[in-house]
């Protein structure tokens, strides 16, 4: 059980690392951002991380995402995966990449499973093996070591583990790891966007070597990458078949900060943006909506709003809501309560959306 900082309300739907509750967010923005900054700055000292995205003006400027890095002399940016050094960003770049990955069977519990073709074969025959779930093949998941954002609630936080090894994958090593039974690439973390120009190197050369077979791309991201990268995203996506999967964390965008040490306006703009842009293809689903349950935080009324906001782009997209499970700076936190996820479900409806489903319904309490 947590106490509200402003308030002093004590519940155990406030996180005692925040020490915010979600109506103080709202209602008290500026104390609130205050606070979280304090617990945002703490969260990443521990990982070796830069307080908050560093502003020299002298800096080396690196623009892969909302942080805008600019980075002293012998300094790390935001993400911990690039540096300054003498006045040039290296660390990760187009040929090397800090990640790791996996081959997972189809169909998988990928966010995307229950429209995407690993899933139900839909876009059989040009975009999936079986007219159906492809059993007997695999995607290959591309796990990234870094993120954009600091999220408190981080399901897949040990990643930071496994950031500070040296950028050594190489663009032919990881396109080499597709097989003939891989039928999609999925990349999530972290996030893709600290090594999208690494990653889309990889996309290429994987795809150009499957020499016009089916090979999905797919991306799983927080969204805020630089609006410049979203034409080289739709087109890997819509040209193989593939998926933007967007998790959208909150629409208030004090909650946001709070939550994940970031604005949302990019993402919600970049989200905008590509609604347009995937029109091109209507089956499968080129893009795709999520948000984490969070008690207390990513409410029915947060959804709701979210919803209402996808649906105001195209009512068709589909969106998962996905139950919470206690992590990181937030474990103590209950999961996700069916109640919850129920009511998260209809206010998604009434907004307008009419492709919506409950994921990861095992950690419902």
């Amino acid at each position: 059980m947590g106490t509200c900082r402003i308030c002093q309300n004590a519940s155990p739907e406030i996180s005692a690392a925040l020490g915010l509750c979600g109506a103080c967010i709202a209602q008290e923005p500026g104390r609130a951002r205050k606070i979280a900054r304090a617990v945002h700055a703490r969260s990443r000292r521990q990982w070796g991380l830069p307080e908050t995205p560093p502003r020299d003006p002298d800096g080396a400027a690196c623009c892969l995402c909302v942080n805008r890095c600019r980075i002293s002399e012998g300094k790390t940016g935001a993400c911990g995966l690039r540096h300054n050094d003498g006045g040039k960003i290296v660390g990760v770049g187009a040929k090397r990449g800090n990640l790791s990955w996996y081959h997972d069977p189809l169909p998988t519990n990928c966010v995307g499973d229950w429209i995407c073709p690993g899933g139900t074969g839909c876009g059989y025959p040009r975009y999936a093996h079986r007219d159906g779930p492809e059993h007997g093949f695999s995607n290959l998941a591309v796990f990234c070591h870094a993120c954009t954002f600091n999220c408190l609630y981080c399901q897949n936080w040990h990643f930071r583990r496994l950031m500070k090894r040296p950028a050594a994958v190489t663009v032919d090593a990881l396109a080499g790891a597709v097989t003939d039974h891989t039928a999609c690439i999925c990349y999530f973390g972290g996030d893709p966007t600290p090594q999208l120009p690494f990653l889309l190197a990889v996309s290429k050369k994987a795809f150009e070597d499957r020499a016009g077979g089916i090979l999905r791309i797919c991306w799983e991201t927080n969204g805020a990458m630089a609006p410049s990268f979203l034409p080289d995203l739709t087109d890997t996506a819509l040209s193989t078949g593939g998926c933007i999967k967007f998790d959208l964390k909150a629409f208030d965008e004090a909650l946001h900060i709070a939550l994940t040490g970031v604005s949302n306006r990019q993402t919600l703009d970049n989200f905008r943006r590509l609604a347009k842009m995937v029109r091109r293809r209507r089956q499968p689903p080129p893009l795709i909506a999520s948000t984490l349950m969070v008690p207390g935080y990513v409410d029915a009324a947060q959804v709701g709003k979210i919803a209402a906001f996808i649906a105001s782009l195209d009512p068709h997209i589909p969106y998962s809501l996905l139950a919470f499970h206690p992590q990181h700076e937030m474990a103590d936190l209950a999961p996700t309560s069916r109640k919850e996820a129920q009511a998260c479900l209809v206010a998604a409806r009434q907004a307008g959306l009419k492709r919506i489903r409950i994921g990861n319904q095992h950690l419902l309490r």
